[in-house]
């Protein structure tokens, strides 16, 4: 491992570690979009330059000054990097807003940071922000809408703003400005604006380079990118791509998402476990469409089985590989294909992913480095290596940072990439930190190695009466990896026992159905029907299996409705609203202490 630079030696701010790659690649791909027939466009460093420089003379047109904040309300797509990298090139703050959220949150948001100008997607996003603006108090005042051509417009409007104007401006931040507030996504209440600074994402993008060069600084190297770049992992990652040089294709709507992997053949995978699942879960029901469930189910068997052997002193075993290339020719090489067939690493946060997903895509060739972090930690603080990857961990820490383990179990964490704090909330940073140390709230624990293990959050754990200390998030987890469910949430605070409330994945409900050989059902005659309800059974009592008989779910039941975000119940990030699902769904939680359901 080299040493890292000093802080002398860093870029001064984002945009000119950003710009100094693409002089570098001023004639190299740098990001890919597709157009409406879904072909890739190419966009080499020089062009890429050249669209930011004449977005950013736009916006000092129109009146954007140093230090304002801006909002950026829209789907992860090409315009909403340039936007971004030019926002910063004015010496302005790109504030991102997701392109899901309400006309009260943009409200709270806007308000919040004082956004006067606004660039969004789409007319629908308008007509909210419109309706925002509307109030006296609120600080908005100009609405772009992408979709209706601003960024033409912009480019039209800085024609005539100088060349050395943007360099000026450019060069106006320092390591320590502020370069973005980004607001958590509110699992329990009014999100927070964690500050970031430029020293955040610069220090940052040194790190995981040095770290992850083999996945990310190689000719060709590329990577589809859907996450939405309103959460502050996608914007790291974006960040980081673009000052390696690694080729970003751009995913709006995640319904598109097989396809551009098919034709846009990522040597990289940036996804959430959901999508990890799905993939699993979707090869698993047309396999059984086709009548070879039980031939797919031998064959995720076989890769499982050959990764934890990998991982053992002895290795394969000589029949292990045998069974294992039968395997790969079957069925594994079609799952690779599905994937764009040239992908050999893959990154996971948000969740776990699951020991068995990991060891299972790890046997077909995918080597899924799983991370953890927070928004106040810049995003991720850990993550696995190629060279040494440990499944069921996050990883060792990232270069930069100290981890402290507190006697409660809770993870502490300190180093270049902590948050400069809330925005305009000192109450909240102050409770946030200690000594220094930040308390990330999540519980944890380090092995000798430094590799870090996640068991949950330290405001879910669970005390039953019994005055056990359950962590939901092993049951949940577990759960939410069986083809049927969609989400789990595991109760039972100050309860005799632990239970469940589970959600059917609407999606995948038909392939299963068929492939268990039972009629077509609804999502409501699913949750009632017996022999599903069997099904679900087993998948609880294997889940139960990851934990003691004091912790395990001893009842449960099937909700008709899912949880997701237009209903709000999770967070655009895809995380649950525990507190919301508790709060609304109270008479179905305690149904299952009802003396009948004993």
């Amino acid at each position: 491992m080299t040493s890292q630079p000093s802080r002398e030696d860093y870029a001064p701010n984002i945009v000119a570690l950003i710009s100094a790659r693409w002089r570098d690649h001023a004639d190299a791909v740098v990001m890919r979009y597709a157009d409406e027939d879904d072909r890739w466009i190419d966009v080499t460093g020089a062009e890429a330059q050249a669209m930011v420089d004449a977005t950013a003379k736009g916006l000092v047109a129109r009146g954007v000054e140093p230090g304002q904040s801006v909002g950026i309300m829209a789907r992860t797509r090409i315009e909403w990097s340039i936007l971004d990298v030019a926002i910063w090139s004015v010496g302005a703050l790109p504030v991102p807003i997701y392109d899901t959220s309400s006309a009260s949150q943009i409200d709270w948001i806007t308000s919040d940071a004082d956004i006067a100008f606004l660039v969004v997607e789409t007319a629908e996003h308008a007509q909210l922000a419109r309706s925002v603006a509307q109030d006296s108090e609120s600080p908005l005042r100009e609405i772009l809408v992408i979709d209706e051509g601003c960024m033409d417009d912009l480019r039209a409007a800085g024609a005539g703003i100088p060349d050395s104007v943007i360099a000026e401006r450019a060069a106006l931040a320092t390591l320590d400005s502020p370069a973005t507030i980004v607001y958590t996504s509110g699992t329990t209440g009014r999100p927070k604006g964690a500050v970031l600074t430029h020293l955040n994402f610069v220090r940052h993008t040194y790190g995981i380079q040095e770290e992850l060069d083999d996945v990310l600084l190689f000719d060709g190297a590329s990577t589809v990118l859907f996450l939405t770049l309103a959460h502050s992992l996608a914007r790291l990652v974006e960040v980081v791509l673009l000052a390696s040089g690694t080729v970003i294709g751009y995913c709006p709507d995640s319904r598109k998402l097989v396809p551009y992997f098919a034709s846009f053949q990522p040597t990289l995978i940036l996804a959430v476990p959901r999508v990890f699942e799905k993939v699993y879960n979707s090869a698993e029901q047309k396999a059984a469409a086709g009548g070879k469930v039980k031939i797919f189910r031998w064959a995720a068997k076989q890769s499982i089985d050959y990764s934890r052997a990998l991982a053992s002193p002895g290795g394969a075993s000589l029949p292990l590989k045998v069974r294992h290339a039968i395997a790969d020719r079957l069925v594994l090489s079609k799952i690779r294909e599905v994937l764009g067939g040239r992908a050999r690493h893959a990154i996971s946060g948000s969740a776990p992913l699951g020991e068995r997903l990991g060891h299972f895509y790890k046997g077909l060739g995918l080597q899924v480095l799983e991370g953890y972090g927070l928004t106040e930690v810049t995003a991720a603080s850990h993550v696995n290596r190629t060279r040494l990857s440990k499944i069921g961990s996050v990883g060792t820490a990232l270069p930069g940072f100290e981890v402290r383990i507190a006697d409660d179990g809770e993870i502490l964490m300190r180093g270049d990439m902590l948050f400069a704090g809330y925005h305009r909330n000192a109450e909240a940073t102050a409770a946030a930190m200690a000594d220094g140390w930040f308390h990330t709230g999540d519980i944890g624990h380090e092995d000798d190695q430094g590799y870090l293990y996640i068991t949950g959050r330290k405001k879910e754990i669970i005390v039953t009466a019994g005055g056990k200390n359950v962590a939901p998030a092993v049951l949940e987890d577990r759960l939410r990896g069986y083809a049927l469910v969609s989400q789990c949430v595991v109760v039972g605070d100050a309860k005799p026992f632990i239970g469940a409330l589970l959600t059917l994945d609407a999606e995948a409900l038909p392939g299963w159905l068929k492939a268990h050989g039972l009629p077509e059902l609804t999502v409501a005659e699913a949750a009632a029907d017996p022999q599903v309800r069997a099904h679900l059974d087993k998948a609880v009592e294997r889940a139960n299996g990851a934990v003691s008989r004091a912790e395990s779910i001893r009842k449960w039941d099937v909700l008709t409705d899912d949880f997701t975000v237009e209903n709000g119940y999770l967070t655009p990030s895809l995380k649950l609203k525990r507190a919301q699902v508790l709060r609304d769904f109270a008479d179905d939680v305690e149904r299952l202490y009802a003396p009948a359901a004993r």
